[in-house]
């Protein structure tokens, strides 16, 4: 069993910049990937970024394309993701996942952190 948990949100100007983390527990076996997604209000979730294992071949939304970087680092276990030059429609709940690479859906879910910028 994996356990996710995220940290780094926060209230931030438009403009400005967060790094998110995602401390995983337990560990995936073989090929995985993780991700993030986000949700704002009365909206659908929506994927953001993902990052697959082996070879950390990355993919990213349009409009996180030049602002947001994913990254991990295996020897803590932890997922990040860097988001520069923040607009008030990033505003949302940021959630990390994680699934094994045989598996279509995500698995496995932190509880989400909350990201606001302000206009």
């Amino acid at each position: 069993q994996v356990q996710l948990v995220e940290s780094g949100g926060g209230l931030v100007q438009a403009g400005g910049s967060l790094r998110l983390a995602c401390a995983a527990s337990g560990r995936f076996f073989g090929n995985y990937a993780m991700g993030w997604f986000r949700q704002a209000p009365g909206k659908e979730r929506e994927f953001v970024s993902s990052i697959s294992y082996p070879g950390g071949m990355t993919i990213y939304a349009r409009f996180a394309k030049g602002r947001f970087t994913i990254s991990g680092d295996n020897a803590n276990d932890t997922l990040y993701l860097q988001m520069n030059s923040l607009k008030p429609e990033d505003t949302a709940v940021y959630y990390c996942a994680g699934r094994r690479a045989s598996v279509a859906s995500y698995e496995y879910w932190g509880q989400g952190t909350q990201v606001t910028v302000s206009s």
